[in-house]
């Protein structure tokens, strides 16, 4: 009985000491956030206040959003275009009977193994030729090239059973109707799924962004954050106001999406 009671207990406060340390951080971003510096320091009279004085000092010098606008046209570009080519990719790898279908999907399977570091600098002397440097296109092109998302999406679609593509090559469909009006829908929970986690990965891109983009209008929100940091000395309220404005996106694709993430892991167990 005693340790019955003893094991409920050590469970609930392993449990208790994890969402301390996972929310503790997030809600003294936030506290930060929305405290002026004179709160923050204890010089205020008035003591302790929440305030906006952050986001207007951000806002007021009107970079932030528009690195926030880049950063979402990267992050929405990015994901939508990895969500076509990976799905189409995929579908061709799961029911294509090309010759040397196996070695082609090995062979961007192997694309998984090469650190993104090693290929960069060609990369970026390539991006240089093709004068793409500057631009937000030299950040969503090379990311469009995604062999796990391709992986991850063709494992999904080799469970689809078969006889439906037999069935609607019968009634004289095509390839590419197969994929839209057959595989696409059934496949849907898995790539909103890879969607939620491409977002969120390039939404918090840094090393190559901070490569190919020199100009300060140009810059995605994490570099723009990173130098303005390094340019002047800065409060501790406007850093966590700056990055509550990077999470705000996050949690909502995440929000929005969850259902889908859920639906596809579910899925995936299932089949």
């Amino acid at each position: 009985m005693m340790a019955g009671v003893w094991k409920k207990y050590g469970v609930l406060i392993v449990l208790s000491a994890g969402l301390i340390f996972t929310m503790g951080p997030l809600c003294w971003m936030l506290v930060t956030a929305f405290t002026d510096s004179e709160s923050f320091s204890g010089s205020s009279s008035k003591g302790f206040s929440l305030s906006l004085e952050n986001f207007r000092i951000l806002f007021s010098d009107g970079r932030i959003l528009i690195w926030t606008l880049n950063s979402f046209f990267v992050a929405t570009a990015i994901t939508i275009g990895q969500m076509i080519l990976n799905s189409m990719a995929a579908f061709g790898f799961s029911i294509g009977t090309f010759k040397g279908r196996e070695l082609v999907f090995w062979l961007v399977l192997a694309g998984m193994m090469v650190p993104g570091q090693i290929v960069m600098l060609p990369l970026f002397l390539f991006m240089t030729r093709i004068n793409l440097i500057d631009s937000l296109w030299a950040v969503i092109l090379p990311a469009l090239a995604a062999p796990f998302g391709i992986y991850l999406i063709r494992q999904y679609m080799d469970s689809i059973p078969k006889e439906l593509v037999e069935a609607a090559r019968i009634d004289g469909a095509t390839e590419f109707q197969i994929y839209h009006r057959i595989f696409l829908p059934l496949a849907s929970p898995i790539i909103a799924t890879s969607g939620i986690f491409v977002f969120i990965a390039h939404w918090n891109a840094f090393l190559w962004p901070l490569v190919t983009l020199t100009s300060s209008s140009k810059y995605t929100l994490t570099v723009g954050l990173a130098l303005l940091q390094d340019q002047q000395v800065m409060e501790h309220g406007l850093l966590m106001a700056g990055a509550t404005i990077a999470a705000v996106p996050m949690i909502a694709v995440f929000t929005f999406f969850s259902k889908f993430l859920l639906e596809g892991i579910r899925g995936g167990a299932i089949k």
